[in-house]
């Protein structure tokens, strides 16, 4: 079995996807729109095929706080202990903030923690 997506409901759909674009590599699709349901969306798909899917939809306007049940973040793989150093260093010299400096966790994981525009986790691991 794969996981042949993930998606995540936005606010601002071109803010979003410019900063998977441009901090992941992503390549976005040309923007998807239904105007029966009020629904856009933009896939992001991802070097090693991995896709993310952007979605809003007018009435879907709610955000939760942190840690409660439902899905808590999204892992990214960069590949080596450097490459967390790096893209945690490049996310926070644009800004984003840094929840968890790069570290061993308890079961092994090389790994940081940031949040992107709209404050969804995202963890940085090889």
């Amino acid at each position: 079995m794969k996981i042949e997506h993930v998606a995540v409901w936005v606010d601002d759909l071109e803010l979003m996807r410019d900063f998977y674009v441009r901090f992941f590599d992503g390549k976005a699709n040309k923007l998807y729109r239904n105007p029966e349901k009020d629904f856009q969306s933009y896939f992001i798909t991802f070097r090693e095929g991995a896709r993310l899917e952007l979605m809003k939809r007018m009435n879907v306007t709610e955000r939760y706080p942190f840690d409660m049940l439902g899905w808590a973040h999204l892992a990214v793989s960069v590949g080596s202990k450097q490459n967390v150093d790096f893209f945690t260093d490049r996310l926070i010299k644009a800004g984003y903030t840094c929840k968890s400096q790069p570290r061993v966790t308890g079961d092994g994981y090389y790994e940081s923690m940031f949040l992107d525009p709209e404050k969804n986790v995202i963890e940085i691991t090889i």
